[in-house]
């Protein structure tokens, strides 16, 4: 009789923590983008598949396999999430302003309300830096960044765990933004300069040289067969180059492919009957003219005017409504 009391108290503590040790995880969305929202792991892997119902609640119990940041999606933006199991959390979002608004309450808000005010606050910096050009106005903004950061991080109550993963974040995030800074500036300096140069193969044959081209704008699009967001940009780069097309402009793709995917470069631009000159570079990411660019990350779009000088070393993509408002202007 004691043994089977004991196992009991023991099935009885297990069932207990096992509800204990779940996610309580529930929400409402004005405005909703859907009927399902998601939350992905930092693979983009689905953890968990809510339903949302007519009046834009949502309201689950789940357990995570690891404790730590996740991704809350609702069909068409992202939001960061701290989940450890045992949370109690419910969320609160207008889709139509998206980040502006995502609050939570009840166990682990501290944590995910520190990460959607981080998400406000990234907005703020980007758009402050938008308008700086010297190191000066740089290193003072990017000063009152951390400030703010190390300040917030002392909040009562924060995660331990969740407080040491931060201080590396934004360690990583601050170091990102001084090399993407440093890159403006050098692209800055080579506005109005002459455009380093090239003389690659061309898909139809022999090579070709920016020389070769003066005499006409220049717009080059720096791309690779394996880039996601490249490909994503041939359709709007058709667009653009049949709009055009008898105009005083020449348009450039520059793939950075390996040799390996030489013939997958080759072929890509047949299957989709990829316009404009296409080129090749001689030593993928480390040719002189795309290291000259300092380009680190594609696609990398450049206008170089008729003389050969660069008009812009960081220009507008072909998806951006921008681009065409620069080429009319130019081209009239």
């Amino acid at each position: 009789m004691k043994n089977i009391f004991y196992l009991l108290v023991v099935l009885i503590t297990s069932i207990c923590s096992y509800g204990q040790n779940k996610i309580s995880f529930e929400g409402t969305i004005a405005h909703k983008n859907g009927d399902v929202v998601f939350i992905k792991n930092n693979q983009g892997a689905i953890v968990k598949e809510l339903k949302v119902d007519s009046d834009g609640k949502f309201k689950d119990n789940f357990e995570i396999k690891k404790e730590g940041f996740y991704m809350f999606f609702d069909g068409k933006e992202y939001t960061e999430l701290y989940l450890k199991n045992g949370y109690d959390l419910k969320m609160k979002l207008d889709a139509e302003d998206f980040d502006e608004t995502v609050t939570y309450k009840g166990k682990g808000e501290k944590e995910n309300n520190f990460l959607a005010e981080k998400i406000r606050n990234q907005i703020t910096f980007e758009e402050k830096l938008a308008s700086i050009d010297t190191k000066d106005a740089f290193t003072t903004l990017l000063d009152a960044k951390k400030a703010n950061e190390d300040k917030a991080l002392q909040a009562k109550g924060l995660d331990a765990d969740f407080i040491k993963t931060m201080k590396g974040k934004f360690l990583n995030e601050n170091l990102e933004v001084l090399d993407m800074f440093n890159d403006k500036l050098k692209e800055k300096e080579l506005i109005g300069k002459p455009s380093p140069t090239f003389d690659f193969e061309n898909h139809k044959g022999g090579t070709t040289s920016l020389e070769s081209l003066k005499g006409k704008y220049v717009y080059i699009d720096v791309w690779a067969t394996w880039c996601g967001p490249c490909r994503a940009e041939i359709p709007y780069l058709q667009k653009i180059e049949e709009k055009y097309h008898d105009k005083n402009i020449a348009f450039v793709s520059i793939s950075v492919d390996e040799k390996k995917d030489y013939e997958k470069w080759k072929k890509m631009i047949t299957d989709k009957n990829m316009g404009g000159i296409q080129l090749i570079a001689d030593k993928n990411w480390m040719s002189d003219f795309v290291r000259a660019y300092g380009i680190n990350s594609i696609p990398r779009f450049i206008l170089i005017d008729p003389a050969g000088n660069v008009v812009n070393a960081n220009a507008a993509r072909p998806s951006e409504k921008a681009l065409s408002e620069l080429l009319d202007t130019l081209l009239k």
